[in-house]
């Protein structure tokens, strides 16, 4: 049996759970993934569409696709945490990695998009790093 994953969103309202099941686990470094995280890339997990058994919350799930474009986006309606969530073309469930309280066993295997990483990602990754908030 494989392992089971557990994750939630940052205030708890929605979890869930799945099978350790990864096709692919992508850094996405597109303008598209930087303007829906509000970060450097996505950290997605590519799995199988009906690889998730929704615990609490399902209601409270707000999703964004973009009319013209190949990408969407799910997330909690009370604090904005992203959420697993079925592709447009219905062949994988992305699972944002940051929604997970364990790691999977597969580790990140590549960094996509890479032409389009954010200018400022290199800098950033060489500076001094703190357990905590600096001094």
């Amino acid at each position: 049996m494989a392992k089971i994953l557990n994750g939630e969103c940052l205030c708890g309202t929605v979890s869930f759970s799945l099978e350790d099941s990864v096709k692919a686990f992508y850094f996405c470094h597109c303008k598209q993934c930087q303007q829906l995280t509000g970060s450097a890339f996505a950290s997605n997990i590519m799995t199988q569409p009906d690889n998730i058994k929704w615990l609490t919350g399902q209601d409270n799930i707000a999703s964004y696709a973009h009319p013209s474009r190949d990408f969407s986006k799910s997330f909690c309606q009370s604090c904005g945490s992203a959420l697993p969530f079925v592709n447009k073309s219905k062949t994988a469930l992305i699972v944002p990695a940051g929604s997970l309280k364990e790691a999977p066993t597969t580790a990140p295997q590549s960094n996509i998009f890479s032409s389009e990483e954010a200018c400022w990602l290199g800098a950033g990754m060489k500076a001094k790093k703190f357990s905590d908030f600096p001094d």
